[in-house]
This record gives structure tokens, sequence and C-alpha cells, in this order.
């Protein structure tokens, strides 16, 4: 051994003693707050307890019932379709922003500061005053509809519409965060392309489709992923618009979950759905990181 390999591994082994006292103290942050959580969620998954009860082993019995209990069932259906619309809308929408905010014109960073103030509020805030904009009666949502000779609607008064209603709701809080994101991506954009494209007499649209999308492409997977994620946690607005009304019809996994947890203090197949909800997420978010990685 020469005496520099010597002298390396010596300063690694010195560096080594040097990161302990930072390492140790996060790790034991993961384990109590991400490591923990888990495995005893696991464990309560496989338990039978009703708060204030006794507790009991009871194997797979609470994934079994998962299986047969269509409340859970709907809840899987709803939770899919709420989050592909809440997903698909402000996609669009932030991605159309992002291309007119991309421009110049005049008072645009004025602009762009309105454009992302719904995101800055809390959604607790945001659903109250949406509530009271879709009363009946009330509302002054319903008042512009009847003023212009289209019918008033029941938003989250009728089955038929509560889940759109709640789309709408996350649409406007959240399209400007991919706005943002997207935003982003346009900026970084090289302008040579651009140029050799408008030289061969490209359309604006040519050039969108065949130069910005491309290039922009892994921001917008990016955006997907956050705000599909974001969307099928969703539970605030839910809890405070709908209150997983009327009946079930909003009533998602998460909602669910909640009250089986903390209105029928049933922990042991709360858990168990934790467990599902948990699968259900990571599945979709390692089909959309696939995705991703594919655009690269």
């Amino acid at each position: 051994m020469t005496a520099a390999s010597a002298e390396s591994g010596l300063r690694g082994r010195n560096y080594a003693r040097h990161y302990w006292p930072f390492l140790v103290p996060a790790g034991v942050v993961v384990f109590a707050v991400i490591v923990f959580p888990w495995i005893f969620t696991l464990y309560m998954s496989t338990q039978e307890w009703h708060t204030g009860g006794a507790i009991t082993f009871n194997g797979l019995a609470n994934y079994k019932r998962l299986l047969t209990d269509e409340r859970f069932l709907w809840s899987v259906v709803r939770t899919l379709y709420f989050t592909a619309m809440a997903v698909i809308f402000p996609m669009l929408l932030g991605i159309a922003a992002a291309v007119c905010f991309h421009k110049e014109f005049p008072l645009r960073g004025l602009a762009r500061t309105i454009f992302i103030l719904p995101m800055m509020a809390t959604p607790v805030a945001i659903a109250l005053v949406w509530t009271m904009m879709f009363h009946p009666q009330l509302g002054v949502l319903n008042y512009l509809l009847t003023s212009v000779g289209l019918p008033a609607s029941q938003w989250q008064y009728s089955p038929n519409t509560v889940i759109p209603t709640l789309v709408m709701v996350e649409t406007w809080q959240w399209t400007p965060l991919v706005m943002l994101i997207v935003l982003g991506g346009l900026a970084s954009l090289p302008i040579d392309p651009y140029e050799a494209a408008r030289i061969d007499g490209a359309s604006p649209w040519e050039s969108f489709r065949h130069i910005t999308l491309p290039l922009v492409w892994p921001h917008i997977m990016v955006a997907l992923v956050i705000r599909t994620i974001d969307a099928l946690k969703s539970l605030d607005i839910i809890f405070v618009i709908s209150n997983g009304g009327p009946g079930t019809a909003s009533e998602t996994m998460n909602y669910l979950l909640y009250l089986e947890a903390f209105s029928f203090y049933d922990i042991g197949y709360a858990s168990a759905i934790v467990v599902v909800f948990f699968l259900l997420i990571l599945g979709i978010s390692m089909l959309l990181f696939s995705s991703r990685r594919q655009a690269y």
C-alpha cells in the first residue's frame, strides 16, 4: 500500500466519524416519522380494534372485508373519477396559461401574480368561500347563470354534479401550480430551433407541436406526477364543501378512511384501507414515473 492510498483511507475514516453525528439524528427522525408509522399501520391492519375495545388478531379478515364492501369499492371508483378530472383540467388549462404568460405583453408580471393567488390560499378557506358561492338560493354562481337565461344548478347538493363541482374548485386552485412548472420549462427553451422553424415557414402551431411540446414534455410530466398524487390524496376540499355527500356521492377513499377511523372508530379496518390506498398511490406514481423516464 502506498503512502498516498494509506492517507486517503485514513482521511475517509475521519470523514465517516465526522458524518455520524449528522446521520444518526436524521435516521432517528426518518424512522420515527415514516418507518415506524407504516410498520404500526401494517400491524393494525391485521387486528380487530374499535377505539376503547380490546385488540384482537384477525389476520387478513380486514382485507377480505374490503373485497366485499360495496361502500369501499365505490369509493375507489369515485377516487379514480375525481382524480382523472382533477388532473386533466388543471393540466390543460395550466399548459395553455403557461404558453400565454410566456409571451411578452404589458403588465405580464402583474397578471402572473394575480393568476397564482388561488394557490397561495389555504384549501379550507377556499372551500368555505366556494361553498357560499355554490348556495342554491343565495350563491352568486346561480345568480350569474339565471341572469343569462341558464337554469340554476344544485352544485354540491346533487349526486350528479357534486364531483364536477369539487373538480372545478380543485382546477381553480391548482391550475397555477401547473402553469408555474411548465412556465419554468418554457423559459429554459433554446431560441435556435424556433428561428430555424420560422425560416422554414413553420406555422405557430407547428412550432408548438414539433418543438415546444417535445422540449417541455419532461416538465409537463413533473406537473402531472405532482398533480396526480395531490388529487388522489385530496380531502380538505371534499370535507368542507360536500362532507362526502349527498349520501355517499362524493365519498372518496381518503374520506372513507377518515370516517372509519374517526367517526366509526374502526381502527383495524381503517388501517387496511390505508394500506390499499398507499398501494394504489404507489402503483399510479410508479406508472407515471416510468412514463416520465420514457419522455427523456
